[in-house]
């Protein structure tokens, strides 16, 4: 096979199992993505606040080497969609917005794109394929990444990154990435995923997050209760429309319990169990509103005759100052007409000249 050229050399290995002789790296199974706790947050945000559409952004970062890739910050782009699919991104907005970033201090390129799924988990559709493709033309090693706000609870992120498989490689009957260890673990995939094409049309890719020293600390006090809180009283009208709206709830549940029991009197157990599954309990509702209205009322029968003592303390001190500050200037503006010494004799010479 001396004399074959390269290419059809490489073709005729391809089909008769030589594992393609491709001069292209396979991506690896142990690339990770490092996304910063600050790029987290804005996605977080940017999905929280549009739902129940879908939102996209970029996401900035570098490439650092083959199995590695840095996400140190994102924005959003003024693309929204249905439940479906969100639109193209504007390239007119992207290039005024790198342009931007980079006069404050931002030089890091577009490493991928995210957007979300509000309430029906992560994967690609036919048109997130599309737009992952047309950044893949770009920079193959772009990614996409999808996060479910709705699903996101405290503690755990419902998100995923995908990158597209290249459809020669699967008609050729090849792996699409390489394994060459066991670092990191894959998101578990769903049945929805996989019925949209998951290890078919596009992989899943290990997410991983390093924090830093300030960043821990950004994290730690970002829901850090401060000890002044109690202490802050909401507007009157605003206390009792709460106050009126607890009474109102606490009545219907105090009548759905009532005819809960009625009910209950002429069933069994069992019955009863089965009954309650999915239900409102009444009885648990009438207790947490009646703790929170005592509570709020506790608080502010507490922290109004503080904060009014505050607010006089406050005031007797600014009227000390200004007194200070009137003194300082009459002294420096007539101190030649009234030689100041220290004494009690002075403390009377400075009353008598308040008093003028």
């Amino acid at each position: 096979m001396a004399g074959i050229p390269s290419s059809l050399r490489e073709l005729f290995y391809s089909f008769s199992d030589g594992n393609g002789m491709s001069n292209e790296p396979l991506a690896d199974t142990s690339e990770q993505v490092y996304i910063s706790p600050l790029a987290l947050l804005k996605i977080l945000k940017h999905g929280r606040a549009g739902v129940p559409m879908e939102v996209m952004g970029l996401m900035l970062g570098e490439i650092v080497d083959e199995y590695t890739i840095r996400i140190v910050d994102v924005f959003a782009m003024p693309q929204s969609g249905n439940s479906v699919s969100v639109e193209a991104v504007d390239p007119v907005y992207q290039t005024n917005m790198l342009e931007e970033l980079k006069k404050t201090g931002r030089h890091e390129m577009v490493v991928g794109w995210y957007h979300s799924h509000p309430g029906f988990g992560c994967w690609l559709s036919g048109t997130d394929v599309n737009t992952q493709k047309s950044f893949e033309q770009l920079n193959p090693r772009t990614i996409g990444v999808v996060v479910d706000p709705i699903q996101s609870v405290k503690g755990k992120v419902v998100i995923d990154c995908f990158r597209l498989i290249n459809p020669h490689i699967l008609m050729l009957g090849q792996e699409p990435r390489q394994t060459t260890s066991n670092i990191g673990y894959l998101t578990k995939p769903t049945l929805t995923a996989l019925v949209h094409g998951l290890n078919r049309n596009y992989y899943s890719i290990v997410i991983n997050y390093r924090k830093n020293e300030l960043e821990k600390n950004m994290l730690l006090n970002l829901h850090k209760d401060i000890w002044v809180n109690p202490l802050k009283l909401l507007d009157f009208d605003e206390q009792k429309k709460n106050t009126d709206e607890t009474l109102e709830s606490i009545k219907k549940l105090t009548s759905l319990y009532n005819k809960n029991l009625s009910n209950e009197m002429k069933k069994t157990r069992e019955e009863i169990l089965l009954e309650n599954i999915g239900k409102i309990d009444a009885k648990k509702r009438i207790q947490n509103c009646v703790e929170t209205l005592l509570n709020d009322s506790i608080l502010t029968c507490i922290g109004m005759p503080i904060q009014n003592n505050i607010t006089q303390i406050y005031t007797l001190l600014c009227f000390h100052i200004f007194h200070c500050i009137l003194f300082i200037f009459f002294y420096f503006r007539h101190h030649d007409k009234y030689p100041i010494f220290l004494g009690e004799h002075n403390i009377t010479k400075i009353r008598h000249i308040f008093s003028q």
